[in-house]
């Protein structure tokens, strides 16, 4: 009597997982960096394998891990994003997030070579875990201050002498062309470690907003948070939930939740939009101020 015929062997069995993608998280805020390092370590296909508190911390520990992407933000003591920038890209894809929403900013970003641009308060978690995964592979991420920046930059960039197809664009348009944008266009230096440890920043940052003539800071003074419900409302308007602000700050959801209610009384707020925009200072008729 014969046996059973045996079934094939499984060609998928003895094929490892794929390795989880390695990051390292770069922001002066530590509430900040543990919300995002809890976010992204609860995924199963993510690390986070290091986290810095400024750009020269950020490239010495690009160097050490040797990370698959890196999460870098503006404003930063020391050696900031921008300047830390040109060399964090020569290792590791770089997705800058940050608060800094102003078009020059995000333009000398992609020019010192961002693969993605998040402005907190524009996008959600899960937004955020993509953004992540497809940096890696070399699809770009824009929220939509950083997109208009760039569509800003294109038309302003009409115009270069580039030759099109016979038939298309022959019709000049006869209004002048605009000024130019953006911060001068010099190249970037060459990489190594003395150098960045030379840098001064290039970007700096102050009590007031942004010092060189830069756009002031909102002022939320007169909202009058305390210390953790400023930290709180940091972690809303960067797009996280109850339960993912919980676990950053290690406290219960119904402690956040009852942070959040005197937080939205404090900004004569009823949704978490509304009180990001005016923490933000982007509430219509709030300029840069408080709404």
């Amino acid at each position: 009597m014969q046996s059973p015929t045996q079934p094939p062997p499984n060609p998928f069995q003895n094929v490892p997982p794929p390795a989880a993608l390695r990051v390292v998280v770069a922001d002066d805020n530590p509430v900040v960096r543990a919300g995002l390092t809890a976010l992204l370590s609860g995924r199963e296909d993510i690390t986070v394998v290091a986290e810095a508190a400024d750009g020269r911390e950020a490239y010495e520990a690009a160097r050490a891990h040797r990370p698959d992407v890196i999460l870098l933000d503006v404003r930063m003591p020391g050696v900031d994003g921008i300047s830390a920038l040109p060399y964090l890209v020569q290792i590791a894809p770089v997705v800058m997030l940050t608060y800094s929403r102003e078009s020059e900013i995000v333009q000398e970003a992609l020019r010192r070579g961002a693969g993605g641009y998040l402005v907190h308060g524009e996008f959600a978690a899960d937004q955020l875990v993509a953004a992540v995964r497809d940096v890696k592979e070399g699809r770009a991420h824009f929220t939509s201050t950083a997109a208009g920046a760039l569509l800003e930059q294109l038309r302003r960039g009409s115009g270069t002498g580039q030759v099109l197809p016979e038939g298309l664009g022959g019709a000049r348009p006869t209004h002048r062309k605009p000024a130019g944008f953006g911060l001068p266009r010099t190249s970037p230096p060459s990489t190594s470690a003395e150098n960045l440890s030379q840098l001064q920043p290039g970007v700096a940052q102050s009590s007031s907003g942004w010092t060189g003539g830069r756009p002031a800071a909102p002022d939320r003074s007169r909202f009058q948070l305390s210390t953790r419900e400023a930290e709180i409302m940091d972690l809303i308007a960067s797009g996280m939930n109850n339960q993912q602000i919980a676990a950053a700050c290690f406290i219960s959801e119904k402690t956040v939740k009852n942070h959040i209610n005197r937080i939205f009384a404090k900004l004569h707020s009823t949704s978490r939009s509304e009180a990001a925009a005016k923490w933000l200072g982007t509430a219509p008729g709030s300029g840069r101020g408080v709404g």
